[in-house]
Protein backbone atom coordinates (compact mmCIF):
# COMPACT_ATOMS: atom_id res chain seq x y z
CA UNK A 1 0.00 0.00 0.00
CA UNK A 2 2.80 2.40 0.94
CA UNK A 3 4.56 1.59 -2.33
CA UNK A 4 1.35 2.34 -4.30
CA UNK A 5 0.91 5.70 -2.53
CA UNK A 6 4.54 6.57 -3.18
CA UNK A 7 4.14 5.73 -6.90
CA UNK A 8 0.96 7.80 -7.25
CA UNK A 9 2.63 10.76 -5.51
CA UNK A 10 5.63 10.57 -7.84
CA UNK A 11 3.41 10.48 -10.92
CA UNK A 12 1.47 13.49 -9.66
CA UNK A 13 4.65 15.49 -9.15
CA UNK A 14 5.92 14.54 -12.63
CA UNK A 15 2.65 15.63 -14.30
CA UNK A 16 2.56 18.91 -12.44
CA UNK A 17 6.20 19.61 -13.34
CA UNK A 18 5.62 18.82 -17.01
CA UNK A 19 2.54 21.07 -17.18
CA UNK A 20 4.34 23.95 -15.50
CA UNK A 21 7.33 23.58 -17.85
CA UNK A 22 5.08 23.51 -20.90
CA UNK A 23 3.18 26.60 -19.74
CA UNK A 24 6.44 28.43 -19.07
CA UNK A 25 7.97 27.34 -22.39
CA UNK A 26 5.00 28.36 -24.58
CA UNK A 27 5.29 32.14 -24.05
CA UNK A 28 9.05 31.94 -24.51
CA UNK A 29 8.68 30.03 -27.78
CA UNK A 30 6.03 32.47 -28.99
CA UNK A 31 8.26 35.41 -28.09
CA UNK A 32 11.20 33.83 -29.95
CA UNK A 33 9.02 33.20 -33.02
CA UNK A 34 7.74 36.79 -32.98
CA UNK A 35 11.26 38.10 -32.64
CA UNK A 36 12.48 36.06 -35.60
CA UNK A 37 9.59 37.13 -37.90
CA UNK A 38 10.67 39.89 -40.34
CA UNK A 39 9.25 43.29 -39.49
CA UNK A 40 7.24 44.98 -42.28
CA UNK A 41 9.25 47.57 -44.16
CA UNK A 42 8.32 51.20 -43.71
CA UNK A 43 8.13 53.53 -46.72
CA UNK A 44 11.48 54.99 -47.65
CA UNK A 45 12.75 58.15 -46.05
CA UNK A 46 14.28 60.91 -48.16
CA UNK A 47 17.84 59.54 -48.05
CA UNK A 48 16.77 55.96 -48.69
CA UNK A 49 14.51 57.00 -51.58
CA UNK A 50 17.33 59.00 -53.15
CA UNK A 51 19.46 55.86 -53.19
CA UNK A 52 16.67 53.80 -54.74
CA UNK A 53 16.00 56.18 -57.63
CA UNK A 54 19.70 56.76 -58.30
CA UNK A 55 19.70 53.95 -60.86
CA UNK A 56 16.62 55.44 -62.60
CA UNK A 57 17.59 59.08 -63.03
CA UNK A 58 20.61 58.36 -65.23
CA UNK A 59 18.20 57.52 -68.07
CA UNK A 60 14.71 58.66 -67.10
CA UNK A 61 15.83 61.90 -65.48
CA UNK A 62 17.53 63.33 -68.59
CA UNK A 63 15.38 64.99 -71.25
CA UNK A 64 15.76 63.34 -74.61
CA UNK A 65 18.05 60.57 -73.35
CA UNK A 66 18.28 57.79 -75.90
CA UNK A 67 18.82 54.06 -75.55
CA UNK A 68 20.33 51.90 -78.26
CA UNK A 69 18.66 48.56 -77.45
CA UNK A 70 17.00 46.98 -79.33
CA UNK A 71 17.23 50.06 -81.57
CA UNK A 72 17.84 53.76 -80.97
CA UNK A 73 14.89 55.40 -79.22
CA UNK A 74 14.21 57.79 -76.38
CA UNK A 75 13.73 56.11 -73.00
CA UNK A 76 10.14 56.48 -71.79
CA UNK A 77 8.89 59.32 -69.67
CA UNK A 78 7.90 57.85 -66.31
CA UNK A 79 7.35 60.99 -64.22
CA UNK A 80 3.57 61.23 -63.90
CA UNK A 81 2.97 57.60 -64.86
CA UNK A 82 0.57 55.63 -62.64
CA UNK A 83 2.16 54.01 -59.59
CA UNK A 84 0.46 50.66 -60.13
CA UNK A 85 1.56 50.58 -63.74
CA UNK A 86 5.19 51.35 -62.85
CA UNK A 87 5.08 48.60 -60.24
CA UNK A 88 3.48 46.17 -62.71
CA UNK A 89 6.12 46.99 -65.33
CA UNK A 90 9.03 46.48 -62.92
CA UNK A 91 7.55 43.19 -61.73
CA UNK A 92 7.14 42.09 -65.36
CA UNK A 93 10.81 42.87 -66.06
CA UNK A 94 11.79 41.01 -62.89
CA UNK A 95 9.74 37.96 -63.89
CA UNK A 96 11.00 37.99 -67.47
CA UNK A 97 7.57 38.71 -68.97
CA UNK A 98 9.15 41.84 -70.40
CA UNK A 99 12.42 40.95 -72.05
CA UNK A 100 15.08 43.62 -71.69
CA UNK A 101 18.46 42.63 -70.23
CA UNK A 102 19.23 45.99 -68.61
CA UNK A 103 15.79 46.52 -67.11
CA UNK A 104 15.60 42.95 -65.89
CA UNK A 105 18.93 43.35 -64.12
CA UNK A 106 17.72 46.53 -62.42
CA UNK A 107 14.30 45.15 -61.49
CA UNK A 108 15.81 41.95 -60.10
CA UNK A 109 17.87 43.99 -57.65
CA UNK A 110 14.76 45.63 -56.16
CA UNK A 111 12.65 44.41 -53.24
CA UNK A 112 8.86 44.70 -53.33
CA UNK A 113 9.12 47.73 -51.04
CA UNK A 114 11.74 49.31 -53.34
CA UNK A 115 9.35 48.94 -56.27
CA UNK A 116 6.49 50.49 -54.31
CA UNK A 117 8.62 53.44 -53.21
CA UNK A 118 9.99 54.11 -56.70
CA UNK A 119 6.53 53.83 -58.28
CA UNK A 120 4.98 56.25 -55.80
CA UNK A 121 7.84 58.73 -56.27
CA UNK A 122 7.42 58.96 -60.03
CA UNK A 123 3.62 58.90 -59.92
CA UNK A 124 3.67 62.04 -57.76
CA UNK A 125 5.24 64.09 -60.60
CA UNK A 126 2.27 64.21 -63.00
CA UNK A 127 1.31 67.34 -64.91
CA UNK A 128 -2.26 68.24 -65.88
CA UNK A 129 -3.65 66.63 -69.02
CA UNK A 130 -6.55 67.89 -71.14
CA UNK A 131 -9.85 66.07 -70.72
CA UNK A 132 -9.99 65.26 -74.43
CA UNK A 133 -7.40 64.74 -77.13
CA UNK A 134 -7.21 65.98 -80.68
CA UNK A 135 -8.98 63.68 -83.04
CA UNK A 136 -6.88 61.66 -85.47
CA UNK A 137 -7.42 62.26 -89.15
CA UNK A 138 -7.30 60.22 -92.33
CA UNK A 139 -5.87 56.73 -92.17
CA UNK A 140 -4.78 57.15 -88.54
CA UNK A 141 -8.40 57.60 -87.48
CA UNK A 142 -9.19 54.16 -88.87
CA UNK A 143 -6.17 52.66 -87.12
CA UNK A 144 -7.13 54.17 -83.76
CA UNK A 145 -10.67 52.88 -84.18
CA UNK A 146 -9.40 49.41 -85.07
CA UNK A 147 -7.03 49.33 -82.09
CA UNK A 148 -9.74 50.68 -79.75
CA UNK A 149 -7.06 52.36 -77.62
CA UNK A 150 -9.50 54.44 -75.56
CA UNK A 151 -11.25 51.31 -74.27
CA UNK A 152 -8.29 50.61 -71.97
CA UNK A 153 -6.27 53.83 -71.85
CA UNK A 154 -9.23 56.21 -71.42
CA UNK A 155 -10.84 58.79 -73.72
CA UNK A 156 -7.84 61.13 -73.45
CA UNK A 157 -5.36 58.20 -73.34
CA UNK A 158 -4.24 59.48 -69.92
CA UNK A 159 -6.96 57.95 -67.73
CA UNK A 160 -6.65 54.17 -68.06
CA UNK A 161 -9.60 52.12 -66.85
CA UNK A 162 -7.27 50.00 -64.72
CA UNK A 163 -4.46 51.64 -62.73
CA UNK A 164 -2.07 48.88 -63.81
CA UNK A 165 -2.47 50.06 -67.44
CA UNK A 166 -0.22 52.89 -68.65
CA UNK A 167 -0.97 56.47 -69.52
CA UNK A 168 0.21 56.78 -73.12
CA UNK A 169 -0.81 60.26 -74.33
CA UNK A 170 2.32 62.26 -75.11
CA UNK A 171 4.72 59.36 -74.62
CA UNK A 172 7.70 59.47 -76.98
CA UNK A 173 6.57 58.14 -80.34
CA UNK A 174 9.82 56.30 -81.10
CA UNK A 175 9.56 54.49 -77.75
CA UNK A 176 5.90 53.64 -78.42
CA UNK A 177 6.87 52.18 -81.79
CA UNK A 178 9.52 49.95 -80.19
CA UNK A 179 7.04 48.82 -77.53
CA UNK A 180 4.27 47.99 -80.00
CA UNK A 181 6.66 45.91 -82.09
CA UNK A 182 7.83 44.13 -78.93
CA UNK A 183 4.29 42.86 -78.35
CA UNK A 184 4.47 41.21 -81.78
CA UNK A 185 7.89 39.63 -81.18
CA UNK A 186 8.03 35.93 -80.35
CA UNK A 187 10.80 33.41 -79.62
CA UNK A 188 13.42 36.07 -78.97
CA UNK A 189 15.29 35.64 -75.67
CA UNK A 190 16.17 39.33 -75.37
CA UNK A 191 13.23 41.23 -76.89
CA UNK A 192 9.49 40.92 -76.44
CA UNK A 193 6.61 41.48 -74.07
CA UNK A 194 4.26 38.78 -72.88
CA UNK A 195 0.76 40.28 -72.80
CA UNK A 196 -2.08 38.45 -74.47
CA UNK A 197 -4.31 41.49 -74.98
CA UNK A 198 -1.64 43.82 -76.35
CA UNK A 199 -0.11 41.02 -78.39
CA UNK A 200 -3.41 40.34 -80.13
CA UNK A 201 -3.94 44.05 -80.83
CA UNK A 202 -0.43 44.73 -82.12
CA UNK A 203 -0.46 41.72 -84.44
CA UNK A 204 -3.41 43.22 -86.34
CA UNK A 205 -1.15 45.94 -87.71
CA UNK A 206 1.86 46.18 -89.99
CA UNK A 207 4.94 47.90 -88.61
CA UNK A 208 4.16 50.92 -90.78
CA UNK A 209 0.70 51.15 -89.22
CA UNK A 210 2.14 50.77 -85.71
CA UNK A 211 4.53 53.63 -86.47
CA UNK A 212 1.61 55.82 -87.54
CA UNK A 213 -0.27 54.97 -84.34
CA UNK A 214 2.83 55.70 -82.24
CA UNK A 215 3.29 59.07 -83.96
CA UNK A 216 -0.31 60.04 -83.20
CA UNK A 217 -0.07 59.03 -79.53
CA UNK A 218 3.21 60.91 -79.17
CA UNK A 219 1.70 64.08 -80.62
CA UNK A 220 -0.89 64.37 -77.84
CA UNK A 221 -0.72 66.36 -74.63
CA UNK A 222 -0.64 64.16 -71.54
CA UNK A 223 0.41 63.85 -67.92
CA UNK A 224 3.83 62.36 -68.61
CA UNK A 225 6.97 64.43 -68.29
CA UNK A 226 10.68 64.28 -67.63
CA UNK A 227 11.50 65.61 -64.18
CA UNK A 228 15.27 66.12 -64.12
CA UNK A 229 17.04 65.73 -60.83
CA UNK A 230 19.13 68.81 -59.84
CA UNK A 231 22.41 67.23 -60.95
CA UNK A 232 21.05 66.83 -64.49
CA UNK A 233 19.36 70.21 -64.88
Amino acid sequence: MNKLLTLLFALGVACATSTSFAQASAPAAAAKSAASAPAPQAPAGAKSLEAKIAMCIGCHGIKGYQASFPEVHKVPMISGQGAKYIAAALNAYRAGDRKHPTMRGIASSLSDQDITDIANFYASQAVAAPATVKEPTGNVAELVKKGNCAACHGPNLSKPIDPSYPKIAGQYSDYMFVVLKAYKTENNPSVGRSNGVMGAIAKQFSNAELKALASYVGSLDGELTVHPEPKFR
